[in-house]
């Protein structure tokens, strides 16, 4: 097997991946509705509900072909039951996502907006839910990939459960790798894609979550026919298949982006993460970068850092520097402030973060920006 050029991806997703995972799609020709490959998928289905420790009486994973938004769609549009309201608590923009679905669909809904460097006021919150006892779904980010605030989805799952309503979180860009625990997290439905936490390729997403609630979501208003939640369950649960074509190679990939998951470890994997996200903080504040979230509420995953007031700064200057020699930023995802982003995701380490900064060091030396950068 000989080695892929490796790039470095400090963006939020899709992640580095290994030559493992890459060649893992190279199998012979199958037929999807084959009972060897569907074999494949109960073990999948399986594992994606172990990474967040759940149990497999209680709750099961359902797969969909598409990105990450998919799943934020399939919740809130399936699991809404006639004549109740969604919540959707708003710090970023994933969570303004959600309210856009809420819209689209032309479902009741709040949008409880909060700024995007705040952690939610669970007082607000609990206030907004005893005012509408309508509220049966409360949907959140678990981490703002825009920005890299953490969400206390604990104590929101908890506020969700006291006054009847269900829960849905989107884990995208925290699941497999900062620990989660669907029970004591107070979770019902999260959701991931493939090329995140898990270091697959894009084209496959799920939904983790409470399978008596899906099954009793069988008799909510239909508002989607692809994107519902208990069609694709059901589909499963009775043929051991995807609904609709499942994307084939990136399902083989995945199998083998677990066999990793397993073999590193949940911690090792979550230290791993953290070293270089310590390393990619290090460097920023080095080059005296300033950042959008404080460091006590940043999720461990995400840097945001501010562009600095040098007339010669040029994101996309730096940029293609760096991803000419092996190495892709990001652009922020913040409306009011401009920023660029360097995640903690993929199959990288500490060292990789310490060749990044001498790359992006020599970027801002020849594009002519003062180091250490300056803010007016």
């Amino acid at each position: 097997m000989e080695s892929i050029k490796r790039n470095i991806l400090l963006n939020p997703g899709p992640s580095t991946t290994t030559d493992t995972v890459k060649y893992a799609q190279v199998v012979p020709d199958i037929c999807p509705r084959e009972k060897e490959f569907a074999g494949l998928m109960k073990g999948l289905r399986e594992d994606l509900v172990k990474i967040v420790h759940g149990d497999l009486d209680k709750y099961t994973s359902v797969l969909f072909c598409g990105s990450g938004t998919i799943n934020i769609d399939v919740c809130i549009n399936s699991l809404l039951p006639s004549g109740k309201k969604v919540l959707v608590v708003n710090n970023g923009a994933y969570s303004t996502r959600a309210v856009e679905i809420c819209q689209y669909y032309g479902l009741p809904h709040i949008d409880l907006e909060f700024a995007v460097d705040e952690i939610p006021d669970l007082a607000k919150i609990e206030e907004t839910l005893k005012a509408n006892p309508d509220i049966a779904l409360i949907h959140t980010t678990h981490q703002e990939t825009g920005t890299g605030i953490l969400n206390p989805i604990r104590e929101i799952g908890a506020l969700a459960h006291k006054y009847g309503a269900i829960f849905t979180v989107d884990t995208t860009s925290t699941y497999a790798m900062r620990p989660i625990d669907i029970e004591k997290d107070n979770i019902d439905f999260c959701m991931a894609s493939a090329q995140k936490g898990l270091m697959s390729f894009t084209g496959l997403s799920f939904v983790v979550g409470n399978r008596a609630i899906i099954e009793k979501s069988a008799s909510y208003p239909k508002r989607s026919y692809y994107c519902n939640l208990f069609l694709q369950y059901d589909c499963f649960e009775k043929t051991g298949e995807m609904h609709f074509t499942p994307p084939v190679q990136t399902i083989y990939a995945t199998l083998q982006a677990l066999k990793e998951y397993w073999a590193e470890g949940e911690e090792a994997k979550w230290a791993r993460h953290t070293r270089v996200f310590n390393a990619i903080n290090e460097g920023l504040e080095e080059l005296g970068f300033k950042q959008v979230i404080v460091p006590e509420n940043r999720a461990g995953l995400v840097s945001s850092a501010i562009y600095p007031d040098d007339p010669d700064w040029s994101f996309e200057k730096v940029h293609d520097y760096c991803y000419d020699r092996g190495f892709t930023i990001y652009p922020g995802k913040i409306s009011t402030t401009n920023t660029f982003r360097l995640c903690a995701l993929g199959a990288i380490d500490e060292a990789d973060i310490k060749d990044f900064f001498k790359v992006f060091k020599e970027a801002l030396d020849v594009t002519g920006v003062q180091t250490p950068v300056r803010y007016n």
